[in-house]
């Protein structure tokens, strides 16, 4: 007689496993559905890639246009303020030169002519002025320095001299340069001043005042606008000129912006501060 046991010849369930619901990890099951999942490709990777390196450039090129500025804007202005203070706590040494004299047939009663002291070239990266534009905010101040290098002047956030230009007060043509954008950006608004705006340097010896007159674009071969006269090199100067330059459009080298100015007057240190440096100055 044949024993049949409980169970025998039913599937069995869920509750007493069994062959169908005990697998192991990796049957068929798993592994197709491992294979339906779609595999990271070269070009996804590299798209990833890319966008993260676009957004570390945006980041940088945002800190470099704004916050950067910023920051290095107002480390030169303190740095401009403390240049000033330690001018007023010592005694300005005498010009180097006065090339204005009284004429020797100037009568003893005629008002004397205020002589407008000029100092000698300064060596490379010496500080020697600070310039103020009362267009660009009363804030706004930078040192000057010698020398237009761009890696231990302009990219510093300082105002570079050109070297062999005239200096403040001279005959001739004073030629400056600075960045638009990093670095502080001294001369950010540049394309911004309006005709008869001041731009004072000072001095040791006091507060030279130019009026600004014109803007002009030209080549960044155009040398011409570093002559005694500007774009006049055949032209013996007899007046006093100014110059700003810097790079046009901003984020590229491609052209240069030109600020021309004309000297009204200057202002000894023991005149006190002209009023040229307050006049019009922007919010």
């Amino acid at each position: 007689m044949r024993v049949i046991l409980p169970g025998a010849g039913r599937r069995p369930s869920r509750a007493t496993g069994g062959p169908e619901y005990n697998r192991p990890v990796g049957d068929e099951t798993t592994r197709r559905s491992r294979r339906s999942r779609p595999r990271a490709s070269v070009l996804s990777i590299l798209g990833e890639v890319l966008i993260t390196l676009g957004v570390v450039v945006l980041l940088y090129v945002s800190y470099q246009m704004w916050i950067g500025d910023l920051i290095i804007g107002s480390q030169k202005h303190a740095e401009a303020s403390a240049l000033v203070e330690k001018w007023q706590s010592e005694p300005a040494p005498s010009p180097t030169t006065a090339p204005e004299e009284t004429a020797p047939e100037a009568t003893p009663t005629a008002p004397a002519e205020t002589v407008i002291p000029v100092r000698a070239q300064p060596e490379h990266g010496e500080q020697f002025g600070v310039m103020f534009v009362p267009r660009f905010g009363a804030d706004w101040q930078f040192t000057i320095a010698g020398g237009v290098t761009r890696s231990d002047i302009l990219d510093r956030g300082e105002i570079g001299h050109y070297p062999d230009t005239a200096m403040p007060g001279e005959v001739g043509n004073t030629v400056y340069a600075a960045h638009r954008w990093t670095s502080g950006a001294p001369f950010d608004p540049i394309d911004r001043l309006v005709v008869g705006d001041a731009i004072v340097i000072q001095t040791q010896d006091g507060w030279y005042t130019y009026r600004f007159r014109t803007l002009e674009y030209v080549q960044d071969t155009e040398v011409e606008v570093l002559s005694p006269v500007p774009q006049q090199p055949s032209v013996a100067a007899d007046e006093r000129y100014l110059t700003l330059t810097s790079c046009a459009p901003k984020l590229n080298m491609l052209e240069r912006i030109i600020a021309y100015a004309v000297f009204e007057d200057f202002t000894p240190v023991a005149d006190g501060p002209p009023a040229s440096l307050t006049e019009g100055v922007a919010a």
